[in-house]
């Protein structure tokens, strides 16, 4: 499963490689829906830490949409104190491992979509 994981993360990165400058530019670049249904396979979360999870991301991705309304100086900033919000509060409901796999998770779509320098 993580090597599955790790492979669709590898390919990902190669396709997503040249789109990442004109990625920032973009608002939709910006919202952060995921799948709750695959990240909380890909994390093995319990129900209680799901709903957590679902919460805390809910949170975030509002974060991140209002960073992008703004300026670039603005929204950098924004950006910045919405990610480290939302790692502080996943730290809280995950355990290492699966903060790693969120970690790795997170850098990678924030990579691809050219938010993350």
């Amino acid at each position: 499963m993580i090597l599955t994981m790790v492979a669709m993360l590898s390919m990902t990165t190669a396709f997503a490689e040249g789109e990442n400058t004109n990625a920032v530019n973009n608002i939709e670049a910006y919202k952060m829906d995921v799948n709750m249904d695959k990240l909380a396979s890909a994390l093995n979360l319990a129900f209680d830490q799901r709903e957590a999870v679902e919460n805390i991301h809910r949170v975030f991705n509002t974060e991140m949409t209002y960073a992008a309304q703004y300026g670039n100086n603005d929204r950098d900033a924004m950006v910045k104190r919405a990610i480290e919000t939302d790692v502080k509060r996943m730290r809280y409901v995950l355990n290492d491992k699966q903060m790693r796999t969120y970690l790795m998770l997170l850098n990678t779509t924030l990579n691809n979509r050219g938010l993350n320098k």
